[in-house]
């Protein structure tokens, strides 16, 4: 990927506080106008990426580009490309919503009649006209967030990091927080969100990478990360012993639960290959109670690579495999 494309550009990140190495040379290209998903276990390193990359701490070795500029060199230029919504909110509950982004707006020295005019102008995008008039304080958690996002993208950044921010929120709430993310993404922005939802990596992410203990153990899409788990399976459950025990001749590769009746029959989920299991059973003549059908998701690939500490973690094929997938 050319260079010039790239919101963020890192090699050979490291950082340690005294013995406590916390990022262990990593390395991250995330292009322009993508989402871009880091997870890990608590205590991996994602907070710590997040506050290098906005110019928080600094690092202690590594080459760094962020829209474009040397972090090091031009950390002023840096922050005026970026946006930051971190895992605490940073509103001002004794505030209304409207004097919130206001008060960024006069920090990003707007003037008074564009800051007021940018305040109008995301009040409306993040649907809080009305609640622009309240105390920060009365909101939901939902609200919150969304005037936190909306504070952030006063000074039209070109990057946002976003930190764990759908933490603590309802499902409807995160749902709406996720539309809003598109949208921006949509509308040209580069997106690093940290998370511990899986389910929020998959649905949003372009580019996921996986940090243990302050290292990369896998990156691509998600499609491509759940290609490294195993465990796709057919589970078929029944009602009576002797059917039970019969189908655990026929299907003699699969794994046997005695007290729950239940088979766990190794299949990838295609159509094909469940074609083929529900006609050995019907050959068999055998009646299936339940069938469900599990294919490897995220958590498979959070488990699979970050399942034991990462200097000895993950098998030698999984080192091998996460690292064909970093190259794609």
């Amino acid at each position: 990927m050319n260079s010039s494309s790239l919101a963020l550009d890192v090699t050979g990140l490291r950082k340690a506080y005294g013995d406590h190495l916390v990022l262990d040379g990593i390395d991250l290209n995330v292009a322009e106008g993508t989402i871009f998903s880091l997870l890990g276990p608590n205590g991996a390193g994602k907070t710590t990426v997040v506050q290098i990359l906005s110019t928080l701490i600094t690092a202690d070795a590594g080459r760094i580009r962020v829209a474009g500029h040397d972090l090091t060199a031009d950390p002023e230029s840096v922050r005026a490309a970026i946006g930051v919504t971190g895992q605490f909110s940073a509103v001002d509950g004794l505030l209304t919503g409207a004097e919130n982004l206001i008060m960024m707006a006069d920090l990003y020295h707007l003037g008074r009649t564009e800051g007021r005019r940018r305040a109008a102008e995301l009040l409306e995008q993040f649907d809080l006209l009305e609640a622009g008039k309240k105390p920060a304080m009365t909101y939901s958690g939902g609200m919150k967030r969304r005037l936190d996002l909306a504070m952030t993208l006063v000074g039209n950044p070109r990057i946002i990091f976003l930190d764990e921010p759908t933490t603590g929120l309802d499902p409807r709430s995160r749902h709406n927080m996720w539309q809003i993310i598109r949208e921006l993404v949509a509308g040209g922005v580069t997106v690093l969100l940290t998370t511990q939802y899986l389910e929020e990596a998959d649905q949003l992410a372009d580019q996921i990478a996986v940090l243990d203990h302050g290292k990369l153990v896998a990156q691509g899409t998600p499609e491509q990360l759940k290609r490294l788990a195993p465990g796709g399976h057919v589970r078929l459950r029944f009602n009576a012993p002797d059917e039970f025990a019969l189908a655990a001749q026929v299907l003699q590769a699969s794994t046997r639960d005695d007290e729950a009746l239940v088979l766990q029959v190794p299949n990838d989920g295609s159509v094909q290959a469940l074609r083929s299991l529900l006609a050995r059973l019907d050959e068999a003549s055998l009646e299936v109670d339940e069938l469900t059908v599990h294919t490897p998701d995220l958590d498979d690939v959070f488990f699979a690579v970050t399942g034991q500490p990462t200097s000895a973690s993950t098998s030698p094929s999984t080192s091998t495999d996460a690292q064909k997938v970093s190259s794609k």
